[in-house]
């Protein structure tokens, strides 16, 4: 039995291209970060989830990172308004993509910005990053939506980071793994456990106690096995390198 529907996109030849914001810029290889990506989709596939491509958007370079687009919350799709203009051409494929698995699709609206990576899920709590690529108006709008599914969006005010998911994620029990100086951790409403690697806070889990985790963060993955989870460890150097994380290149629709 499948644990449902993982939304992926093939990364594109502009990869190289993509947008950095809090890191300097170097090469990316878009040979090795394909050969990555397939990696990535062959352990989503292993852990249960049955792969999807989204249609690509090559002249995108960011593309790839397709947590951006649409935030899954129950049957719920919502389409995002990315916070950088140059990306909100990906939406349209992930909009056909949604579709098709039958999810109900509303959208963030302008002048509201929303990227994904900025939405945590953790049980019927939403936080949401503030002050990056995502404004006020587009956490107001997502939060008007998510009410309809008896979530409650609460908004955490970044520092020096490009989303929320870029410093903090969690664990299947619902722990907190962070680097709770790049974001208000005040605003939160559950204990954080702080990680010493910069890929220690991009857990995602894949369900029965698999959780995913880049291949840059050993000792994270040690930590996770004597929390009595079982890590699945992918290599995405290529993708760290445009500030991507494993929860970046996936959106994952659980089977209901």
């Amino acid at each position: 039995m499948t644990r449902g529907i993982a939304l992926v996109r093939q990364p594109g030849d502009r990869l190289a291209e993509g947008l950095v914001t809090h890191i300097e810029r170097s090469d990316v290889d878009v040979a090795a970060a394909r050969r990555q990506h397939e990696a990535y989709r062959a352990a989503l596939a292993g852990a249960g989830w049955q792969v999807h491509e989204v249609e690509p958007a090559d002249h995108c370079p960011d593309a790839v990172f397709v947590e951006d687009t649409v935030v899954v919350c129950a049957d719920l799709a919502v389409l995002t308004r990315p916070g950088a203009p140059e990306r909100r051409p990906e939406v349209a494929g992930t909009e056909k993509a949604v579709r098709a698995v039958g999810l109900e699709v509303v959208r963030i609206e302008a002048p509201g910005t929303l990227d994904g990576g900025d939405v945590l899920q953790v049980g019927s709590t939403v936080y949401v990053g503030l002050g990056g690529r995502t404004d006020a108006e587009g956490v107001r709008q997502l939060a008007a939506h998510l009410a309809t599914r008896g979530r409650t969006v609460v908004p955490v005010p970044l520092r020096e980071v490009l989303h929320l998911k870029s410093a903090v994620t969690a664990l299947p029990d619902g722990t907190l793994l962070a680097l709770p100086e790049l974001f208000d951790a005040t605003a939160l409403r559950q204990p954080v456990r702080p990680v010493d690697e910069e890929a220690g806070c991009h857990v995602v889990p894949l369900g029965d106690g698999l959780v995913l985790l880049a291949a840059s963060a050993p000792r994270t993955a040690a930590l996770v096995a004597d929390l009595g989870f079982t890590p699945v460890v992918v290599d995405i150097s290529e993708y760290e390198k445009l500030e991507g994380c494993v929860t970046c290149l996936s959106v994952l629709i659980p089977a209901s």
